[in-house]
């Protein structure tokens, strides 16, 4: 399902029939340069790169370029083709994000080898996201390029204002991308880019367009979700504005027989776009907000906590088109409030905790070509300001709490100012890209530090490419980590940011009918965060602390393997795809006396496999497989120490696909299992059905 890829802009010359008289080709007059563009291409993709046009000699012929846009998650700070570049990204197509048997984006990236996906609530209530063994604190959540990461915790990261259904792409890059998204980007990053129908495709300089898409499904547990979008365009513009609803009654209720994994929210989310030959400008605001039952999601003791998040997203952003020089600027403001009960509808029990976070950041970024190849440099603004009922340094002056007889009195402002420079050297067959980007928190009084990476790839034939890199990352702190000094806690404010430097090779075979990959990576974090207890202590306390080294070794890899380009005469097998990482930690801990929270509670092995199959007329079936097998330990609900078992799960769509409609239905858990944990004493969900339509306008 997911392809890990490379940039890659090659034009195919179709000389194989050029001198028959029956040549299509030969009939036209003229060369024609065919080009094609996969999924996996999307990478980079440049409007006057990557355009497809034929040489026309009359004035009055129309011209038409395909125009796909900008992908943010990229190995470099500079757009590179992709036979160049260095990096692996791995996308997951529009196509392969409808096929899936899925409800959230959550669950879209359950199917990508190197992510680990630990769920709480189901349809995407609360689910952490790390990669490559790293927690969700340590990756960079992009909206369309615009980081929307929350500092005060990054449980709630994955709050997005769009629905599944509006999805174009996403994007995610493996690895330390300190040099390219700054801080939080300590082992990766994820880019969810939303689709604008009205610039897609064909520009056109002139005429308009219309089109809107309805959809609801429903299935087990009361599940419920409908919503829908439309486009307006007209020349150079496009406006696109979408909403939807979710509920769920939950698979699982508290000892007191009421629902503790209930579900219901809302998104809304507009998007705006004016391109012409010189610019593009692309602006979006949304609003996603959700209500849930958080069941024992912070603590085994309580089984009856619940949860209500609103997160405002808007930004705008520019690019240049043509010339020498290319700028980039982006202006963003987000918005995040947390209320967290420990027991619902109870603050005379225990007081509701109230959290408010305000981002507001501008991005300058630029490239140029000159002799000595393709260099990028840029700069970057990021406030936080973080105003809570209990995390943080006391307020010179209280904020109210709306809707409550309380105040916000504490809080937490830091600002991130960063400079970045990279130079790409571009050869026939090699390539090489170094940078570094420079960093200073407000935070800690923090003084710039330089965080740089190393990038190389050898392409020896069309179809195998070397490649190597080293890579360092940061990542700030969270607010919680600062100043969560309650229950038995001890927070340090003067935490430093934890490090990662990473070095990763690997071989890459692509051909017409299949890719395949083989990398492996090495990873060496220090100033780890970790809560410890030290048991010779009169009164030991878990505190905060830059306490632990982690080091680790992986493999991955990828297979995809298209059999419709195999055997185009047959037409029931469409796509194989087979993945699998394996990881092993080692944390540098030799006190006895020391306790750890940090248990190394990463995915040893996961095996994913996906299978798409055209069974009769316009009806398909993709069924996908997961095997994940955990490090670590937890305490249950006896006070017995577990280990996290091994388990396998089967998922399957099956679908009615029309021009202008889709029916479905969906199976998740198809075995049954109830027994599996992603997190322990947060039980998950045994066979789940849904079934929907989709119908285009």
């Amino acid at each position: 399902m997911y392809k890990s890829i490379f940039n890659k802009r090659e034009v195919l010359r179709f000389k194989q029939f050029s001198n028959k008289g029956y040549s299509l080709f030969s009939c036209l007059g003229r060369e024609v340069i065919v080009g094609t563009l996969s999924v996996a291409t999307l990478t980079y993709a440049k409007a006057d790169g990557v355009s497809i046009r034929t040489d026309l000699t009359e004035k009055d012929q129309p011209q038409y370029e395909v125009v796909l846009d900008d992908v943010e998650v990229s190995g470099s700070r500079a757009p590179l083709a992709l036979g160049q570049a260095a990096r692996m990204v791995t996308v997951l197509s529009r196509d392969e994000i409808q096929a899936a048997p899925v409800q959230s984006i959550n669950d879209l990236l359950k199917y990508a080898a190197g992510v680990d996906v630990r769920q709480r609530g189901p349809i995407g209530a609360q689910t952490d996201i790390g990669i490559r063994g790293g927690t969700q604190e340590q990756i960079t959540i992009l909206l369309n390029g615009i980081n929307i990461c929350d500092p005060q915790t990054g449980h709630n990261s994955f709050d997005f204002p769009v629905d599944i259904s509006e999805i174009e792409r996403i994007e995610v890059l493996e690895g330390p991308a300190g040099r390219v998204y700054g801080t939080s980007s300590l082992a990766g990053a994820i880019n969810i880019v939303t689709r604008n129908s009205g610039t897609s495709g064909i520009t056109r300089t002139a005429g308009s367009s219309r089109e809107a898409t309805l959809h609801m499904e429903g299935g087990s547990f009361g599940y419920l979700s409908a919503g829908g979008y439309g486009n307006i365009s007209s020349g150079r513009w496009s406006n696109q504005l979408s909403a939807s609803f979710t509920r769920s009654d939950g698979y699982s209720r508290n000892k007191d027989g009421g629902l503790n994994m209930d579900y219901s929210g809302g998104k809304a989310f507009y998007q705006g776009r004016f391109e012409d030959q010189s610019l593009q400008v692309r602006w979006h605001a949304g609003l996603s907000t959700k209500g849930f039952g958080s069941n024992t999601f912070y603590s085994k003791k309580f089984d009856n906590q619940y949860e209500k998040t609103t997160k405002w997203f808007t930004a705008i952003q520019a690019k240049t088109k043509g010339g020498w020089f290319h700028f980039k600027p982006a202006i963003y403001w987000n918005r995040s409030q947390d209320r967290f009960e420990l027991i619902r509808n109870a603050s005379d029990k225990y007081p509701f905790n109230y959290h408010r976070s305000d981002v507001f950041g501008v991005n300058l970024n630029s490239w140029f070509d000159w002799a000595l190849g393709r260099t990028a440099l840029g700069a970057e603004f990021r406030n936080e300001d973080v105003i809570s009922g209990n995390l943080g340094e006391p307020l010179n002056h209280t904020k109210h709490i709306s809707g409550t007889d309380r105040d916000y009195e504490f809080g937490l402002n830091r600002s991130n100012i960063s400079f970045h420079l990279e130079h790409n050297i571009l050869l026939n067959r090699f390539t090489l890209s170094a940078g570094f980007i420079a960093v200073k928190n407000t935070w800690n009084e923090m003084n710039f530090k330089l965080y740089p990476g190393v990038d190389a790839s050898y392409r020896f034939s069309e179809n195998w490419k070397l490649y190597a890199s080293w890579n360092t990352s940061l990542r700030m702190p969270s607010v919680t980590e600062l100043y969560y000094s309650v229950g038995g806690h001890k927070a340090d404010k003067y935490l430093k940011p934890e490090e990662l430097s990473a070095v990763e090779t690997g071989i890459k075979y692509q051909s017409r009918t299949m890719q395949a990959s083989v990398s492996g990576f090495y990873h060496h974090t220090r100033n780890m965060i970790d809560w410890i207890m030290n048991t010779s202590d009169a009164e030991p306390v878990w505190k905060s602390m830059n306490y632990t080294k982690v080091n680790m070794l992986g493999l991955e890899a990828i297979l995809h393997f298209d059999f419709k380009a195999w055997i185009p005469q047959q037409d029931v097998l469409k796509k194989l795809d087979l993945s699998y990482c394996y990881m092993n930690q080692e944390k540098d801990q030799n006190e006895e006396q020391i306790k750890s929270q940090s248990k190394l509670e990463y995915l040893r092995h996961k095996l994913v496999a996906s299978l798409q199959l055209h069974l009769v007329s316009q009806l398909n079936l993709n069924v996908k497989y997961r095997f994940q097998d955990r490090a670590g330990s937890y305490t249950d609900m006896q006070d017995q120490i577990q280990d996290y078992a091994p388990y396998s799960l089967m998922d399957a769509r099956l679908s009615w696909n029309a021009p202008r409609y889709d029916i479905y239905a969906e199976a998740n858990n198809l075995l049954n299992k109830k027994d599996y944990v992603d997190y322990g004493n947060v039980p998950q969900p045994g066979f789940w059905f849904t079934a929907g339509i989709i119908a285009r306008f």
